[in-house]
């Protein structure tokens, strides 16, 4: 598998600028008033931290490709990590589906179907090229998508029409609420999970790895809060619950219409390129089970000039296409979440079973990860608990089948 040349720090820096683009153009805040509040925000950072620290300590312990799907299978056993992976892959596949949707949302509103599929087909071209190729595109996009964001925050707070007082939660918000609010918002979190699914196209995967994902995730968070309270400070929880595209909202209440075309500009721009990231994590991951037969042996193939897992590639880039064509971004972004959350579950348990001289973290660590992860996938809208579950079980029933048709087979 290739290895880019860049620096050391470089795959943090090209990866995290993923999940920028849900709060630039997710419009998440249609879920729930005060998805954005600073508690939502603590909370999904506090189960987030606990997850990254967890990943960092088992990438460090296993740098290969296939991220809690190889950590799941070492560390508890074959069926966790073929859950752990069938969770990334389902919930990973559904992201996909929800960014190409913000892209044709923020470019072409009236085509954001079409726009959405055309974005798709050009990325995974992208991607079927090398992940160099792929980390260029990436430094390029997180430039422009750090710019406007910058250009939206000092819009906003230096504004006559912010107002702290904006901050508060509400009399409306619940403790479900704010528990749900902050388990669709981790979607913007987990970026740094497809940091660990390239565990073999990196240098120096076991000194990289770990220091990227917390770099990552303290990147991530400072730009979440810094906009977040930009925008509520403009616009308060229950107009920002209201908004279609929350950041056009905000600095055209800031009174700074000039930069509403080059928010949407950069919306577009962001989802782009969380959908590049995407689309490449979940492809290795896809890989890795297919080399162990969790998936179809064929789509463990690597071609043999751009060293990619070209037919892992178009599989995932044609499935995500048609899920662009159909999909609701709304259900996409729950579907994902719960998958996701599941996802790190498993992550922490594994974290849990390492032993001091493996590079344990504090037990306190995976313990409250794990908790918090149960907490806000269970805690998500009934229709995308239902599906998520669902999902896990058809994927339980596969491996079962497998299994005994393996051993009957000798």
């Amino acid at each position: 598998m290739e290895r880019p040349d860049g620096q050391r720090d470089g795959l943090g820096v090209t990866r995290i600028a993923l999940p920028l683009a849900a709060v630039v153009a997710l419009g998440a805040s249609r879920f729930d008033v005060g998805l954005l509040t600073a508690t939502t925000v603590a909370l999904a950072a506090v189960v987030a931290y606990c997850n990254a620290t967890s990943s960092a300590c088992l990438a460090a312990r296993y740098p290969a490709s296939g991220g809690t799907y190889v950590y799941g299978r070492e560390r508890l056993g074959d069926f966790w990590g073929h859950l752990a992976g069938w969770a990334f892959v389902a919930g990973k596949t559904a992201s996909c589906a929800a960014m190409a949707l913000t892209v044709g949302s923020y470019a072409w509103p009236g085509q954001a179907h079409a726009v959405a599929v055309a974005s798709v087909v050009a990325l995974t071209a992208v991607n079927y090229a090398g992940v160099r190729k792929s980390a260029l595109l990436t430094r390029a996009i997180v430039t422009v998508v750090l710019a406007v964001l910058a250009a939206v925050v000092v819009a906003t707070l230096t504004s006559g029409a912010s107002q702290a007082a904006r901050l508060d939660i509400g009399s409306d918000a619940t403790t479900g609420g704010v528990l749900q609010a902050a388990g669709l918002l981790f979607f913007a979190f987990a970026g740094y999970a497809r940091i660990a699914t390239l565990g073999e196209e990196v240098r120096d995967p076991a000194r990289t790895i770990p220091r990227a994902i917390p770099l990552a995730l303290a990147l991530t968070l400072i730009v979440y809060a810094a906009v977040a309270i930009a925008v509520l400070t403009v616009l308060g929880p229950g107009e920002l619950a209201r908004a279609a595209a929350p950041l056009s909202d905000a600095v055209r209440a800031a009174g700074a219409d000039l930069l509403v075309p080059v928010v949407r500009a950069g919306a577009a721009v962001a989802a782009l390129g969380s959908l590049l990231a995407l689309i490449l994590g979940v492809s290795r991951t896809t890989l890795a089970m297919a080399r162990d037969r969790h998936l179809p042996h064929a789509l463990a193939a690597v071609h043999p000039r751009f060293q990619v897992p070209h037919r892992a590639e178009l599989l995932v880039g044609a499935v995500v296409a048609v899920l662009a064509a159909t999909a609701d971004v709304r259900g996409a972004i729950g579907f994902s979440s719960f998958g996701v959350l599941a996802y790190y579950a498993i992550a922490n348990a594994c974290a849990w079973t390492l032993t001091r001289d493996e590079g344990r973290p504090n037990r306190l660590i995976p313990a409250l990860g794990l908790a918090g992860c149960l907490a806000l996938a269970f805690a998500l809208p009934l229709s995308s608990v239902a599906s998520g579950a669902a999902v896990l079980a058809f994927g339980a029933a596969v491996y079962g089948t497998r299994h005994v048709m393996t051993a009957r087979n000798g």
